[in-house]
């Protein structure tokens, strides 16, 4: 395993013109294997600034805390910079998030100091191609105080077939908690925060050209308009499954089930009820 260590965050935006040359010059093919390496940003603080501008699209309060799910954000930047300066075998703007989870062992102070680290995971096989992690650590001290898994598919042809759907007969008691207006803007505030300017979030002329017919929202938008609308424990696990393309804009339910301490929530389609995003969050 090879280590690159980093002063400070890198810049999302300089990751950018290889995504384009992706474009252009298509990837031999070859073995899918990823990288052993790990990148590590070895000390920093946040940006207050760039939190509070984060907190306000999402939902989030200025409490003077960290959410696990910003740092998550954060760790996106050392994931580009991965995936165009090591050689990645997969066609960056084909991927496809598929999954994504947070565990906080803590609450994270907003003037602590932290280590950043992020790793590929194994490639899986998926009946719709290839799936593969980024395994994300964010350190105070010897203290890990948040771990987080992204998992993103690279769509291709595969032999691989469609695990059978298990009926499960303990469908959660959901209830309506809220509804969202969810505004064509989003992805394009959204993106000025988390350094994610995919075409297909920013406007609807480009994401026609990616094939869908409006721009969407992000995932990690989602996930994190839902965390922030509910009473999150001190320590507790967060885990999300991206379903249909949320379109902007958008009119939606949240749909929340509590058990103890744990709540199962969904985000759906307001006229459809089709899911945008299943979810749960346990306590530790």
């Amino acid at each position: 395993m090879n280590t690159r260590h980093f002063s400070q965050l890198p810049k999302p935006y300089l990751a950018y013109p290889k995504v384009i040359q992706g474009l252009i010059f298509k990837k031999p093919k070859g073995e899918q294997v990823l990288p052993q390496v790990e990148y590590v940003v070895d000390s920093f603080k946040v940006d207050q600034k760039h939190l509070k501008a984060y907190n306000e699209v999402c939902g989030f309060k200025n409490n003077g805390y960290i959410s696990a799910i910003y740092l998550a954000v954060l760790s996106q930047s050392l994931q580009m910079h991965m995936m165009t300066t090591e050689t990645f075998p997969f066609a960056i703007l084909g991927l496809v998030h598929i999954r994504n989870q947070i565990k906080q062992n803590r609450k994270v102070g907003t003037n602590e100091a932290l280590t950043l680290s992020c790793k590929f995971g194994d490639v899986q096989p998926h009946d719709k191609g290839v799936q593969f992690d980024f395994m994300t650590t964010a350190k105070v001290g010897n203290d890990v105080v948040m771990e987080g898994v992204t998992t993103y598919l690279a769509r291709q042809k595969t032999s691989v077939k469609a695990t059978p759907k298990l009926v499960d007969n303990k469908t959660p008691a959901y209830e309506l908690n809220a509804e969202w207006n969810v505004s064509e803007n989003t992805g394009r505030r959204y993106a000025l925060t988390s350094g994610d300017f995919n075409l297909i979030h920013i406007h609807a002329i480009t994401a026609k050209a990616f094939g869908f017919k409006q721009a969407i929202a992000h995932g990690m938008w989602s996930k994190a308009k839902a965390l922030a609308s509910l009473t999150l424990p001190d320590a507790y696990e967060a885990d999300v499954w991206f379903k249909l393309p949320m379109y902007l804009p958008s009119k939606v339910e949240f749909l929340t089930a509590q058990e103890g301490q744990d709540t199962e929530f969904v985000i759906r389609n307001s006229k459809n009820k089709k899911p945008h995003v299943t979810g749960s969050v346990k306590a530790l």
